[in-house]
């Protein structure tokens, strides 16, 4: 009993707030320099204290060195200053006693606007708490309070975090129990646009910064509110205040140009072009609502920008489940002072992306076709990776902090994103999952999802999983072993077999002649010339001597026969002038600048027949709507 009343008392705000040992107030230092003031006070420190900032944060796995935007560290022990010595890239020894509380002061330059970091101007502030909040050694499971100080009067705060004393615009004093919990907790300020709706019996804030006047907020909550209802019954069915969060915050910062989104515990970050979301003039008047059209109907048509939108908000809403609570064995407790390794990144964000769009069908969002439009996308990213037969999506999960999110000209020869590929490998499974079924009855992968949850996240279990606990949930499901496709799938290199399950499942192949690109075996930009950002392995570009930098000028083409045109050169400003030039010429000749040289290089172009990208399409609608349906 003792130990239920501590855990009440911790998780009550007020009992947080009283026993708060770290208290950070943070406040503009200054708007057009970008720089945030931060004041660390530690109540009780130990002698000597050590403090440092994270090197990445949880969700990007990469390490970005966040201590580089730090300014100028100054501590004051009462009245007395102490001196501050850095003793690496990211930690700080504190001349201090373990007498009397002290106090640290430093300002963090903050002017990156993505989701990741930190971000301050006259419009709008922005920060994760792993790009400004200094880490107290040997105190981060302590209760954490963090005072916002409002940059100007109109402001107004959107976070996660608990309030514990704030004012109408959200600024004051918040409360955490932990550093973990500060830190996975980001801050919205500014003169954002704000709504909220309940999904589950649970408050949800949308607020979105940078919007046009023709944005329609109301058709974005409304779209919002149809994900989370559908994320909600699939992890929880009908058992309301079974949900992991109390309360959720959307974050969206919409720019001329950006995409991306990350994850938290009850909040997620995101950012997406101005030109994506919904428009009031695309947006026919919503019908009254009845018990029977409430949830049925597909919505009205969503452009492409905001289908994708749509498909960020539901991905990052999943992660609430998969990844924030049933997550890797090895982010039991985070390290943030170097990367942190788990080879199971194809399950928590490969299956998380075949689950984003599948909801949007199962919120009746998008119709089968389309669902089958965005699926086809992610095969054919797939199948012209050619770093799917070296690496397997293990080795990529892995390997992420060095060759995914370090991606340069080689990666698509070097590796495989285990988003794409692990959603395949959902989607492989999912479909095996209910061929195979088990006494008359029907096996999914929503049974294996639900399953881990149970399994790793109620009673006494807090979340953390192995590639194990999936197979004996698959084996409990289905009473054999899955071992053989895991080895095939997760840990070899050989295709999934994706052309017999779908045709199985009612979905038709077509194969349609490859774009010139892929033929070639290029990725390329295009403005006023041909600029070669990758080189595929194994290609004719390859065989050609391409390499990334090229400037593919021109190419000269020798007439096929002798009574044809001579020789004729000419200059190129996009790939399709290849074949309007080439005619029925199969070998020419590439001008290639190359570091201020101009080089000629001898090109095959491959047959169109010899390359294709894959069409996906319905051809049992019944065999589709049955797989796709909830």
């Amino acid at each position: 009993m003792a130990a239920l009343h501590d855990r009440a008392k911790a998780a009550n705000p007020q009992t947080r707030a009283e026993a708060a040992n770290l208290h950070y107030r943070v406040e503009a230092a200054d708007l057009h320099a970008h720089l945030y003031g931060v004041t660390l006070t530690v109540a009780q420190p130990a002698a000597q204290q050590r403090v440092s900032l994270p090197v990445w944060i949880a969700g990007s796995y990469m390490v970005r060195e966040f201590s580089k935007q730090i300014v100028g560290i100054t501590a004051r022990q009462g009245t007395r200053a102490v001196a501050v010595q850095q003793l690496d890239k990211c930690t700080w020894e504190v001349d201090c006693q373990a007498d009397a509380p002290v106090t640290l002061h430093y300002q963090v330059h903050a002017h990156d606007d993505s989701v990741r970091t930190a971000w301050l101007d006259a419009q709008r502030g922005f920060f994760n708490g792993t790009s400004v909040c200094l880490q107290v050694a040997g105190q981060t499971e302590q209760p954490h309070q963090l005072e916002l100080i409002a940059p100007q009067s109109h402001w107004q705060v959107a976070t996660g975090l608990t309030p514990l004393k704030i004012d109408r615009q959200g600024f004051g004093t918040y409360v955490a129990a932990d550093y973990d919990e500060l830190v996975d907790c980001p801050v919205e300020m500014g003169t954002f646009w704000s709504g909220t709706f309940k999904a589950g019996g649970i408050e949800h804030r949308f607020v979105v910064a940078g919007a046009t006047p023709a944005f329609d907020g109301e058709r974005l909550l409304r779209d919002t509110q149809r994900i989370c209802e559908q994320a909600i019954a699939f992890w929880h069915g009908k058992k309301r205040g079974q949900t992991p969060h109390k309360n959720y915050v959307f974050m969206l910062n919409a720019v001329a140009d950006g995409y991306g989104g990350l994850e938290h515990r009850n909040s997620t970050a995101l950012i997406c072009q101005r030109a994506d979301l919904p428009r009031l003039e695309e947006t026919p008047a919503a019908p009254a609502k009845t018990q029977a059209n409430a949830h049925s109907k597909t919505s009205p048509a969503l452009s492409d920008g905001y289908t994708i939108l749509l498909g960020l908000i539901s991905h990052e809403y999943f992660h609430t489940w998969n990844v924030k609570r049933l997550r890797p064995f090895e982010f039991a407790q985070y390290d943030y002072s170097r990367e942190n390794t788990t080879e199971l990144l194809w399950f928590f964000e490969g299956f998380t992306s075949y689950y984003d769009d599948l909801l949007l069908r199962r919120a009746h969002l998008i119709d089968d076709a389309v669902y089958l439009r965005l699926l086809n996308k992610t095969v054919n990213q797939v199948l012209q990776t050619p770093g799917r037969k070296v690496h397997t999506v293990a080795q990529s999960s892995f390997e992420a902090w060095t060759k995914y999110y370090r991606n340069d000209a080689n990666t698509p020869n070097l590796t495989v994103s285990y988003y794409t590929k692990g959603a395949l490998v959902a989607l492989c499974l999912d479909l095996t999952l209910r061929q195979h079924g088990v006494k008359n009855h029907s096996v999914s992968l929503d049974d294996v999802m639900r399953a881990l949850w149970q399994r790793c996240c109620t009673g006494k279990r807090s979340g953390p999983m192995q590639e194990a606990d999936v197979l004996a949930v698959l084996h409990d499901l289905t009473g054999r072993s899955w071992a053989p496709e895991f080895k095939a799938w997760v840990h070899g290199t050989r295709e999934l077999p994706l052309e017999k399950l779908l045709t199985a499942h009612g979905v038709a192949i077509h194969q349609d002649p490859a774009p010139l690109a892929q033929r070639l075996g290029l990725r390329v930009s295009e403005d006023h010339s041909v600029q070669i950002k990758q080189v595929l392995a194994d290609g004719a570009a390859q065989r050609a001597g391409f390499a990334p930098g090229d400037e593919w000028l021109g190419l000269e083409v020798t007439a096929p026969t002798t009574k044809s045109a001579p020789h004729t050169a000419w200059r190129i400003k996009k790939l399709d002038d290849v074949l309007l030039y080439a005619g029925r010429a199969t070998q020419l000749t590439a001008l290639v600048s190359r570091d201020h040289q101009l080089l000629r290089l001898p090109l095959s172009l491959p047959k169109a027949k010899a390359h294709s990208t894959w069409r996906l399409a319905i051809q049992d609608s019944h065999k589709v709507a049955a797989w796709l349906a909830a």
